[in-house]
């Protein structure tokens, strides 16, 4: 079986951090479909309003997908749902019912407030749930909330800007979720240069991995990437 790789196309990174982050429709489908043209199987991506302000509303959550869709028929789309869009619980929940074209999937991250009930939520819609895992307590959350058996995979998510740390939290998160019998896919990824060490731990471990310019700006020999295709090829690279 092939290597699960994501493309993050651009989360909250501004085009101050990296010129080529893609933030519009047309941006986004040009650059998932360059994206999976280098070997990513899932496209993941943040949607923006017209004044460019980051959001969960139905009508630019549904441009960005029908954008993608349009020149990356067939590949899953996974969507963002984080509390840094929408800290409100209540409120995030009422945007995402408004949703009037759905994602293949969504990043739930399990340390919110809400994302429980966020997630009851859209299974019952059909989408799938990928858990983000950013914290070692955010594991023992999703353990605990008996979600895993019906979610698509987990995301481990460590933030930490060293190489070592990262792949030390990588670790750890990775421990709760095996010490509880849960045989989910697991794709990993980092913050940064450190992303590229997390991502080589979860290879030698048979993980999945994610990369993009929403998770680093950088190649693993520190230079600046041009582009999020760059990145994946790269990734690509270290799966061969």
């Amino acid at each position: 079986m092939a290597t699960m790789l994501q493309a993050a196309l651009n989360g909250s990174r501004t085009v101050a951090e990296h010129p080529a982050i893609p933030r519009t429709p047309a941006e986004l489908g040009q650059a998932a479909r360059a994206a999976v043209g280098a070997g990513a199987r899932v496209v993941h991506l943040h949607a923006y309003d017209a004044a460019g302000v980051e959001t969960l509303a139905a009508e630019p959550c549904a441009a960005a997908l029908r954008a993608v869709r349009e020149l990356c028929a067939g590949v899953p789309i996974s969507l963002a749902t984080s509390a840094g869009v929408k800290p409100d619980p209540v409120r995030r929940l009422e945007l995402v019912a408004g949703w009037t074209e759905l994602p293949d999937l969504v990043t739930a991250n399990q340390g919110e407030e809400g994302i429980v009930d966020l997630c009851e939520y859209l299974l019952g819609r059909g989408v799938g749930i990928e858990a983000g895992l950013l914290e070692r307590t955010d594991a023992e959350a999703f353990v605990y909330s008996g979600l895993a058996a019906r979610c698509a995979r987990v995301l481990v998510e460590p933030l930490d800007a060293d190489p070592a740390d990262a792949v030390g939290h990588a670790a750890a998160i990775e421990e709760v979720i095996l010490a509880a019998g849960i045989e989910l896919e697991q794709v990993h990824h980092g913050d940064g240069i450190a992303s590229w060490a997390v991502n080589t731990r979860a290879l030698v471990r048979g993980h999945g991995i994610r990369t993009g310019l929403e998770d680093t700006t950088v190649l693993p020999d520190g230079t600046i990437a041009p582009d999020n295709a760059a990145l994946v090829r790269a990734a690509a690279a270290l799966t061969a």
